[in-house]
């Protein structure tokens, strides 16, 4: 495919992976079709997320340390993480895969590749935004990722050593003190905690507003939004897909992206092709902070004992956590908002917690790794394309996933 020679691509997910491709590839010239099943965009994963631009401290899920921390993850009531067992062999895949991924050499070569992709995608969303000027409380105050044990702060630092010398942005180890410094709003939890590692350049957005207007966006550009439409099967003659069957009719195009999130790998499997993606439920509250703004942080925080973030977007604190691996349920559930509420408390315990918390759940579509998978997939039709497995980092690694795609599309 080269892009003088404009093609029309079919784009299945209006979340912020699917978007962000949309736009890399209606820049390079071609015809976009965007089908969701939801009624609007970012209905999915992209809707409540962490709102946080985590470019350089990128550290994957599958880590060595998660060997010693898993009784205590998997059999504590309030555990971030909740493992419910599944008659689901897709499950039991991934969990075996996961945990053969939890050592120093997978977690490194990992962290190498993810850095470099989220490298590119900085590069590409800033020169979106500074093109595009979305009104999406896009900032950039840093973040604090904060330790509760000195253990636990050791092993960060050698993660900043060793995306130090992968060339990745400045950070620093800081103790509890300058912790409370920096960020005033935590002088009252500083006590409990070892240190955190501080990255000045890490930014933050609110994803639902920034989905909602670059779907604007491109929807004055020319791009076609089938939104409120469900994939119902693929018309696939001689190795290639001629058209999406849908509820509301028929698709053709020339190529067609899958960035379906969690159900990517449902829809893949449709067309031959397997690949190592499950979802990973997580959870958000949102809280106004406009009445007490000094009591919620300026600065983005990641507190990892709890495995919860706080991100200011405009005068809203958006809260977000937790890690449930329970197969297809997307129902919330309450007890899940009730644990970040009481993290808010324990953490910023003079931020008022009242009224509408905007309490949300979605299920963030994950590889064992925690690497994407973007391109072509073996056993599947030669026009079909992946743009899935992102995690926790879609927000993060959306623009530079897209651009990769568009290589590799100009590459076939």
């Amino acid at each position: 495919m080269k892009t003088e020679q404009p093609k029309h691509i079919c784009i299945v997910g209006a979340g912020i992976v699917g978007l962000a491709t949309a736009y890399v590839l209606q820049q390079a010239g071609h015809r976009i079709t965007v089908v969701d099943r939801a009624p609007r965009p970012a209905m999915g994963a992209s809707g409540g997320n962490g709102a946080q631009l985590s470019y350089s401290y990128v550290q994957p899920l599958a880590d060595p340390a998660i060997w010693k921390m898993l009784p205590k993850l998997l059999l504590e009531k309030d555990s971030p993480l909740k493992f419910r067992l599944q008659a689901d062999p897709q499950q039991w895949r991934w969990g075996i895969e996961f945990l053969g991924a939890c050592n120093a050499q997978t977690s490194e070569q990992s962290t190498r590749e993810l850095l470099t992709l989220a490298a590119e995608s900085r590069k590409a969303f800033e020169a979106m935004q500074e093109k595009e000027r979305l009104a999406c409380d896009f900032h950039t105050p840093g973040k604090l990722v904060l330790f509760a044990s000195q253990e636990g702060l050791d092993g960060a630092a050698q993660q900043v050593k060793l995306q130090s010398q992968m060339g990745g942005a400045l950070q620093r180890i800081v103790d509890a003190a300058e912790v409370a410094r920096l960020e005033p709003a935590l002088a009252a939890y500083a006590p409990r905690m070892a240190g955190a590692v501080h990255t000045p350049s890490e930014s933050a957005v609110d994803c639902r507003k920034l989905c909602e207007q670059l779907a604007e966006r491109l929807q004055e550009r020319g791009v076609q939004f089938q939104y409120g439409t469900e994939v119902q099967s693929f018309d696939v003659q001689g190795g290639s897909i001629a058209a999406l069957n849908s509820s509301r009719g028929q698709i053709n195009a020339d190529h067609f992206v899958l960035a379906s999130g969690w159900q990517s790998a449902e829809q893949a499997r449709q067309l031959g092709a397997s690949i190592p993606v499950y979802p990973l439920k997580g959870y958000s509250i949102t809280l106004d902070a406009a009445a007490t703004p000094e009591a919620a942080p300026q600065i983005s925080v990641t507190d990892t004992a709890r495995k919860v973030v706080f991100a200011r977007t405009g005068e809203r604190l958006r809260v977000a956590g937790m890690v449930e691996i329970v197969g297809r349920d997307t129902r919330l559930n309450p007890a899940r908002i009730e644990s970040l509420k009481r993290s808010t408390r324990e953490v910023f315990p003079h931020l008022p917690i009242g009224g509408e918390v905007q309490p949300w759940t979605g299920m963030r579509p994950a590889t064992p790794k925690g690497l994407p998978i973007t391109g072509r997939q073996k056993g599947a039709p030669s026009n079909l394309w992946m743009q899935t497995g992102h995690g926790a980092l879609g927000l993060t690694l959306a623009f530079g996933s897209a651009t990769e795609l568009l290589r590799q599309m100009n590459a076939a």
